[in-house]
């Protein structure tokens, strides 16, 4: 399990971050619907390219439920585009180069990759609902069976 404090039951500090579709993604703007942010470690690779099919193959249940999905990385929006194109995603992803996003959730973490330490995101989900309050999340995500777990979450919500 983590070591990184629970978020649930507190609410999101505002922030502005740019977004696919030349958007920009803030909480206070969120408010009145619920926000699913998932963060995952990188753009076309093979976990979170799965993950992100997940999301879109249930993105009209998310929507029935009254959520937005987003996914979070530190890619470019250059490569956000990209990745969103060439699988069709009808959400928006977050550009977070410099982290700022991913501080504020406590997602990112010391990894090992091939025997060395890297820093890189944790695969994270949270669901912040229609008040910008954290209700859900799920840090160190396995990806089989978990976006059924987040809409059964959001549906709980809604």
């Amino acid at each position: 399990m983590s070591d990184t404090p629970s978020l649930i039951g507190k609410a999101v500090p505002d922030f502005s971050a740019p977004l696919t579709g030349g958007k920009t993604f803030s909480p206070a703007e969120a408010r009145g619907r619920i926000t699913v942010l998932y963060f995952y470690p990188k753009d076309s690779t093979p976990g979170c390219t799965t993950e992100g099919q997940g999301f879109r193959d249930q993105y009209a249940e998310f929507q029935a439920a009254g959520a937005d999905v987003i996914g979070v990385s530190r890619d470019s929006l250059k490569s956000h585009e990209n990745f969103k194109a060439k699988q069709a995603f009808p959400f928006e992803l977050l550009s977070d180069p410099d982290e700022k996003v991913c501080e504020l959730f406590g997602v990112m973490k010391l990894k090992n990759m091939y025997g060395k330490q890297v820093r890189g995101i944790e695969r994270s989900t949270f669901v912040i609902d229609a008040e910008g309050v954290v209700q859900a999340e799920w840090r160190g995500v396995k990806v089989p069976g978990h976006v059924a777990a987040v809409l059964a979450q959001v549906q709980a919500l809604g």
